[in-house]
């Protein structure tokens, strides 16, 4: 599944190809996504697209005719390529620009979606109004983090992948951010001092910004039909390594599940 430095290096590739362009037509070839593609979506020809953001997993579309909001789901790939390119199989949207160029989207799985508001989707929009911060923003503090903690009983990696604590410390970057910041993936994240806080919170930072940093590689595949855009290699400490040795110490790593997803630690190294 896409995570936030996947979806950050998407709205990367996209942003300057659709920025200031003017949209010709939406495309739904079949709208049986997570939810289905809205009727209205047509609606948008005409409209300038004025900016990619994104918000969590979320990208949103900034257009003075409203707000389009895209989600890759679990299988999700966004191209831009020229609109009269050869459709394959699971290219369920497209948005045509008058310039001949198309944003392309491609969703095997269907568990992406293509929306529409009003309104900018953070204000309002239920997807995305009770968001926790950005990690990557200085709103993301260790004393937030500290104070939101107090008298939770739940793990500590369950906590900061609570998208109302924090959003986009996916699976991958909690297992990682734990590791490097020695701290026990099961304590319950009402019990981690402040200290141990201060450590964690510039570490998720780093983890994360070296991911974008290391996608930022790949984006001329957005323009390539027959690239992957989106996902990209990464170092990795623990993260899928169950059962080998810590790079650290030569421990074996131990594998356990935790809120149901994989979770990897080293039983020396992460107290």
């Amino acid at each position: 599944m896409p995570e936030l430095p996947e979806v950050e290096v998407s709205r990367m590739g996209i942003a300057p190809h659709l920025e200031g362009q003017q949209i010709a037509q939406a495309v739904v070839r079949d709208k049986r996504l997570r939810w289905p593609i809205p009727d209205a979506v047509v609606n948008f020809a005409g409209a300038f697209i004025k900016q990619v953001e994104r918000r969590a997993k979320y990208l949103i579309l900034h257009t003075d005719k409203g707000y389009l909001i895209l989600h890759l789901g679990m299988s999700g790939k966004l191209r831009v390529v020229p609109s009269e390119s050869l459709v394959v199989k699971h290219d369920h949207f497209d948005l045509q620009l008058t310039n001949g160029q198309c944003l392309r989207f491609n969703d095997p799985r269907r568990f992406g979606c293509v929306l529409m508001s009003a309104t900018h989707p953070g204000v309002d929009h239920p997807l995305l109004r009770d968001l926790g911060p950005e990690p990557l923003t200085e709103s993301f503090t260790a004393d937030y983090l500290h104070r939101q903690s107090r008298g939770k009983q739940q793990s500590i990696k369950t906590f900061i992948m609570d998208n109302h604590v924090v959003v986009g410390v996916g699976n991958i970057y909690a297992n990682e951010s734990l590791f490097k910041a020695g701290i026990h993936p099961k304590r319950a994240a009402g019990k981690v001092s402040l200290a141990r806080y201060q450590k964690l919170v510039p570490i998720i930072k780093e983890i994360l910004t070296a991911a974008i940093a290391q996608g930022g590689t790949t984006l001329q595949d957005f323009t390539q039909a027959d690239g992957s855009p989106g996902y990209f290699k990464q170092h990795l400490n623990v993260y899928g390594r169950g059962g080998k040795q810590c790079m650290v110490c030569k421990s074996l790593l131990k594998e356990i599940r935790l809120g149901q997803r994989s979770t990897v630690y080293c039983t020396t190294c992460q107290r």
